[in-house]
């Protein structure tokens, strides 16, 4: 009796993953919420873009702050999808299964069947999380000597083989 309460009681323990689910459901909004500000704010300014006051190195700047702005939109929305992604992992993986995730017309990126698989969706979205900040960096890189612009080129190499090996392992 006193094994069959024990195991009930371990069994039912796994629901302390709801507390997660909720917190990372709710870090994911507020993230949602975040980029999309941003990216009000960021298509408001936009019409600054046409000023004839805006010449040359002013113009430049504006631009590459833009596309910075940009990639932080899309930075943004790349971590509430993780955010997300874990979620909805975790709820299927310890409490139940999504029935409207599994009866979709669609294949859904969402439907997790086992923590390897988990890991893997977000290791990929991880990975173009990385690559977005890689770019945000390059755009305001400044090349001081060839050995920079060796060093861009060389993380740009290593980004393609990290995509390469993240897909050959599909396959």
């Amino acid at each position: 009796m006193i094994e069959k309460l024990f195991e009930s009681m371990l069994w039912n323990s796994r629901f302390v993953v709801v507390v997660a689910v909720l917190a990372s459901l709710f870090t994911a909004f507020a993230m949602f919420y975040m980029a999309t500000v941003d990216a009000y704010y960021l298509i408001s300014h936009l019409g600054e873009y046409l000023s004839p006051d805006l010449t040359g190195e002013a113009r430049k700047d504006f631009r590459a702050g833009t596309v910075t702005h940009v990639v932080e939109v899309i930075d943004g929305y790349l971590l509430a999808t993780v955010l997300l992604m874990f979620a909805l992992g975790l709820y299927e993986l310890f409490v139940s299964k999504i029935e409207q995730a599994e009866s979709s017309e669609t294949p859904s990126v969402l439907a997790i069947h086992s923590l390897d698989d988990l890991k893997t969706r977000l290791g990929r979205v991880i990975l173009m999380i990385l690559i977005v900040n890689f770019f945000e960096h390059a755009i305001n890189m400044e090349f001081h000597s060839p050995l920079d612009l060796l060093a861009l080129a060389g993380g740009i190499a290593l980004i393609g083989l990290t995509l390469y090996l993240s897909h050959a392992e599909e396959h």
